[in-house]
Order: structure tokens, then sequence, then C-alpha cells
């Protein structure tokens, strides 16, 4: 059986995460399912990357799908996109790829961004799709307080009380934040990369770094919380609102010099 990855984008406001639930809940998985099941009839079964939770977004999702047919990827795009109407989900680009590839266990590396805007006026654009708070938060205080979650360590305070992970050691290869100012308001862009994440990780980080951007926290109160090893310890977990999912790594990738679109969102200064 023919085995094609899939890049996919979606905007996760109406899902209820990415993993097809039994209880008939909107998923993303769902609806590409759906999507191949009228191509070609029969169950279908997707594998991803990461499975994002509700409301959490992707620019560059991976998966991969087996089916019967040798499909020509431009066409199978196309035609998927047609059946995911109306959903805000599509597929960016779909290649061949070989039976040992598989979209999770393959993957050396998982990307999110996480977008954070401080204005007084409501969002409006942007609704859903940033974590909005009123005042501007010391960039450099939380750059202070993320420099104590880089490396290897024991992610047990970052990690929901849900994750089925084996093992909460993880390694945090980067986390930088950048701040962009425009007339509304300052956005803030915090960037995480690592070979894999634990649940709610990302969220837990950027809402413990917000209460030190906002000086309830001090820098190192967050390498005391790291150290705690206790979720109790741990700042308010972000919504999930402003999370993107926005890229994967592979030994080989599979969408090499491929002409796609942007994965990420416009830089508010050059609106």
């Amino acid at each position: 059986m023919p085995r094609y990855a899939l890049l996919i984008e979606y905007d996760g406001g109406p899902f209820n995460g990415w993993q097809r639930q039994a209880g008939g809940q909107l998923t993303v998985q769902g609806a590409i399912e759906t999507a191949l099941a009228r191509l070609e009839p029969g169950p279908h079964t997707i594998a991803a990357a990461g499975r994002t939770d509700a409301g959490v977004h992707a620019t560059g999702q991976v998966a991969h799908c087996d089916l019967t047919k040798d499909w020509d990827p431009f066409r199978l795009a196309s035609a998927l996109n047609a059946h995911l109407r109306p959903h805000p989900v599509s597929v960016l680009a779909v290649v061949p790829v070989d039976d040992e590839f598989h979209a999770r266990f393959s993957a050396r590396e998982r990307r999110y961004l996480f977008r954070l805007v401080a204005r007084r006026a409501p969002a409006t654009h942007d609704r859903g799709q940033v974590w909005r708070v009123h005042s501007p938060l010391d960039i450099d205080a939380m750059r202070a307080g993320a420099a104590h979650l880089l490396g290897k360590h024991d992610f047990t305070t970052f990690r929901s009380t849900y994750c089925q992970a084996a093992s909460p050691v993880k390694t945090l290869d980067e986390i930088s934040i950048v701040e962009h100012s425009y007339p509304a308001g300052v956005e803030y862009r915090f960037t995480l990369r690592a070979r894999s994440f634990l649940h709610n990780q990302v969220r837990s980080i950027v809402g413990t770094l917000e209460r030190v951007g906002a000086g309830a926290w001090a820098a190192e109160d967050v390498k005391t919380a790291l150290d705690a090893m206790d979720r109790q310890a741990c700042g308010p977990v972000s919504p999930p609102d402003g999370l993107y999912m926005t890229g994967v790594g592979y030994p080989v990738d599979p969408f090499a010099g491929l002409m796609l679109p942007g994965a990420l969102p416009p830089d508010p200064r050059d609106i």
C-alpha cells in the first residue's frame, strides 16, 4: 500500500483537538479521515507527529496515511482539501514516502510558537489566535526565567496530571522570546524546540513566564518551580489560543525542496 506524508495546517478553535474521539466530537484527525474515506471508501487511520489539544493551531503538522491507489500527490492534496471544506484545515502538501516513514516515530524534533499580545482592547482580527493580557511584560525577566528551562530536566512541574508520557525527563533545545511593538500593543513570540514535549508542557511554561514578565514571579522562581518537580509549583497554564505547532524535523525532510506557504503568522510589524 502506498504511504503518503501530509503537511497540514489548521485553526484549532472549532476542533476538540487532533485525536479522533469515540464520542463523535469534531477533531482534526476525524475530519481528515472522513475526507480520505470519500476518496477511497473504507476506514482510514492516520498518524500525526503530535496530538495537539483542543484550541491549539498548526502551521506545520505532519501526518501519514496508507492508501490502496497510487495517487498523484498534487491531485491527492487538492481532493482532500475539496472534501475538507468548510472545516478550517488544509493539506499544504502531499509526498510519497517509504513504508519505514512514520510521522510520529520518525520525528527527531518538534517546533512550537506561542503568540502572546499585550493590549487593552480585545483582539479582533486575531481573536482565538493569540493570548491577550492587558499590560506589557518585562521581556528580559522572561528570558532570564526561560534560561533555567533549557537543556535536560525533569519537567514534572510543567507536565499535565493527565500526561501519559513514560518519563517526565525531556531536553528543551530552544526557548527564545522576541518582542514586536505595533500601534495597538506589543506581541511576544515564544519559540520552543525539542525532540518531544510533555502534555501541556509548552502552555505551562508560557503561563509561568508570563507571571515573571508581569512581575508576580522572579526569574529565579522558575528554577525553584522546576526543581520542585511538583505540578502544584507551576504557574497558571496559558490558554490554547496562542499556541501553534509550526514544524517537525526528520532525518530526511520529506517536504524538502517544495515551494510552500509561510509557516508563521504575519509579523505584526508588516501589518
